[in-house]
């Protein structure tokens, strides 16, 4: 047998993985599909249209029901919450079930309920006993009830360890390719003070479009998305707004607090803004007009494009003489 199965354990599926441990009073139906060294603890039930990814850790007490799919290296923490019904009646049952990602890397700690039809992000982090009834962008630290974003962390997409950054400290260095942060002198008066931007003066391209994003509420978060080909520069004008930052190996967090700094946010990174103050207001300077097909709005989808990306840049650079 190429997996471990605890004698009180039913498996009734025959696609499980080879190094998979399944422990006590464990149930897994015919139809589901199981990775390769994962770890279903005591207690656990998982129903037929699920799908359980490698790696994956499986706490006691969690039911993964119809339309349940886990990816990669996610742990789900004892006695995690899974639905898939968005409005259950007794006997009633639906002709399919919504769809519920949890994408790799994630992890949901313990009591979390989460609702049907939703993604949680790659390598996301849901709180103990938060109740999830939005999809959670890649990477983010969601708590409460409903959950909210705290915070992201900034463990590259590939993996590595998660670490706290201090988003009110302006970084020293910036890690993500092409990110600057573009100063311009305050210039202060009896009357008021000035900011002024000029082309190559504080302003790394000439603008094709520029929008202002305000009345924001704190909760929402916007941006979520890279371009293929447009530079951006975002400047806070009032208030504060969080900016992270993602070019696929490197993932930064900004503070955005003073009309005098701008975040230039250049084609092929992906840009998250969240925790907007509420008097916030965030001017953005874009390189082209509003074009559909330049955004990327799926981050898996952009971490293809950006090796794709990097490796036309390559092979351009490598062809130099």
């Amino acid at each position: 047998m190429p997996f471990m199965k605890h004698p009180q354990a039913i498996v009734e599926t025959s696609h499980i993985g080879e190094g998979t441990r399944v422990w006590a009073f464990v149930h897994v139906l015919p139809g589901a599909v199981i990775g390769k060294d994962c770890n279903l603890c005591d207690h656990v039930f998982i129903e037929n249209q699920v799908t359980v990814g490698d790696r994956v850790t499986i706490k006691s007490g969690v039911q993964l029901w119809d339309g349940v799919h886990v990816e990669d290296d996610v742990f789900i923490g004892p006695n995690v919450t899974f639905t898939n019904d968005p409005f259950p009646r007794s006997k009633q049952h639906l002709g399919a079930y919504p769809e519920t990602w949890v994408r790799r890397g994630a992890s949901i700690g313990a009591n979390a309920t989460i609702l049907p039809g939703i993604t949680i992000g790659a390598g996301a982090m849901v709180g103990a006993g938060s109740v999830v009834t939005r999809s959670v962008p890649s990477h983010a630290v969601v708590v409460g009830n409903p959950a909210r974003i705290q915070r992201y962390v900034t463990s590259a997409p590939d993996g590595g360890a998660p670490a706290r950054v201090p988003g009110a400290e302006r970084p020293s260095a910036i890690a993500v390719d092409g990110v600057a942060l573009i100063d311009v002198p305050l210039i202060e008066d009896l009357r008021g003070n000035l900011v002024a931007r000029e082309v190559g003066k504080g302003l790394p391209f000439a603008p094709a479009r520029c929008f202002l994003v305000f009345d924001v509420k704190s909760r929402e978060v916007r941006g979520e998305h890279a371009h293929r080909q447009c530079d951006q520069l975002l400047v806070c004008v009032r208030g504060s707004v969080m900016a992270v930052c993602d070019d696929g190996h490197e993932r930064q967090e900004f503070l955005l607090e003073d009309p005098t700094m701008g975040l230039l946010i250049p084609a092929m990174v992906w840009g998250t803004q969240y925790r907007y103050t509420p008097d916030a207001m965030l001017l953005v300077f874009a390189s082209r007009g509003y074009e559909p097909e330049d955004y990327i709005r799926d981050h898996d989808q952009f971490l293809i494009e950006r090796k794709q990306y990097e490796a036309r840049r390559a092979a351009i650079s490598s062809s130099r003489p």
